[in-house]
């Protein structure tokens, strides 16, 4: 019943930025959690922050200090600024969205089809 739509992903140098959304479909009544993780060729997938519908942010040791989850409740998307990247940074980034949708409230859990963002040095 809901969806995610993920946009912004591309390669960058060294101490480049990028900034991705993700924006959520459906007859959704509220969205009170969002997260962005990402997976790197060869490794599991982690969590690189996360935030509430009363503005709690989160952040991964290795991105706090660069990067900065933001959102806009009117259009039902998530951000994710991104500065000073490495080629750490590099992998699939995954959009996580949960909520209560429908006339019943029932809940979601959606996630988005990820974004590949690339950094060279």
């Amino acid at each position: 019943q809901v969806h995610l739509v993920e946009s912004g992903g591309g390669w960058v140098q060294l101490g480049g930025s990028l900034r991705l959304s993700c924006a959520a479909f459906g007859s959704i009544f509220t969205i009170y959690a969002m997260g962005w993780y990402r997976q790197a060729p060869g490794n599991q997938r982690e969590l690189v922050a996360t935030t509430t519908s009363g503005d709690n942010p989160n952040y991964s040791d290795s991105v706090k200090g660069r990067f900065t989850i933001s959102r806009d409740n009117a259009k039902n998307t998530v951000y994710l600024q991104m500065n000073s990247l490495s080629p750490e940074d590099t992998a699939v980034y995954y959009c996580n969205q949960r909520g209560l949708y429908g006339l019943d409230r029932n809940h979601f859990d959606a996630w988005g089809q990820g974004t590949p963002v690339t950094v060279s040095s």
